[in-house]
């Protein structure tokens, strides 16, 4: 596709989500395992699930978090829309480009900016936690935040990640988890100890955000 089919639809993407999500609400809980690092001034890796990456770009839109983001071609849809959103994307996976996409990330990490990986990404299996959340904690000394979201009513795409869409009007609930460090000299048991760990964890947190938005519990809503 050509450069300029890119912006068309990266400005397309940008202006309906930005509609969508002016007529939604959320409502977060544990915000604070993050918070506490970014007053002092420390930045932090998000980690969650590939299918909640809508309602959490939002959320955090306009934070300069730079994602890791594939580069492959529906990589290049992803990194327009989230520059519109005011993240940086460092290009790679732990399957195409990954080293380079490593290398972005400590860079930009280095310069104080937050990170995020989606842990199943970019193209599943759907909720297995793969490494390249776990390495870029290894190699930055960042705490790793799981993250997640669901919605009062959502579209759910027949993709491989069942891509969450909040619905007009909608409740988003989003919930972090508490920080996760990476040692090291972590081994490989150990790294597969915590994969499992912070899968579940994100499970967790899914189920959370389900259980909240179904019976409306959570704190007062916010943008």
């Amino acid at each position: 596709m050509s450069e300029a089919r890119y912006r068309a639809v990266g400005l397309l993407a940008h202006a309906l989500t930005s509609a969508l999500f002016a007529t939604v609400r959320f409502r977060v809980d544990g915000e604070e395992s993050f918070l506490r690092f970014r007053r002092a001034g420390r930045p932090v890796i998000f980690v969650l699930w590939h299918g909640h990456l809508l309602p959490l770009v939002h959320r955090h839109r306009g934070t300069g978090v730079v994602a890791l983001v594939s580069e492959h071609s529906d990589g290049e849809y992803i990194t327009r829309v989230i520059e519109h959103k005011g993240f940086g994307a460092a290009r790679g996976s732990s399957t195409r480009g990954g080293t380079r996409g490593l290398r972005a990330l400590i860079r930009s990490a280095r310069l104080g900016h937050d990170l995020t990986v989606t842990a199943d990404g970019p193209r599943g299996p759907a909720r297995v936690f793969k490494p390249g959340a776990l390495l870029a904690a290894q190699m930055t000394g960042l705490p790793l935040i799981p993250v997640a979201a669901g919605a009062s009513a959502a579209w759910t795409l027949a993709s491989w990640d069942r891509f969450l869409v909040p619905r007009p009007l909608s409740v988003v609930e989003v919930a972090y988890g508490e920080p996760r460090s990476v040692p090291r000299d972590a081994d490989r048991e150990q790294l597969e100890r915590l994969a499992a760990e912070l899968g579940a964890e994100l499970d967790r947190l899914t189920a959370r955000c389900a259980a909240r938005a179904a019976d409306g519990r959570g704190e007062p809503a916010r943008a």
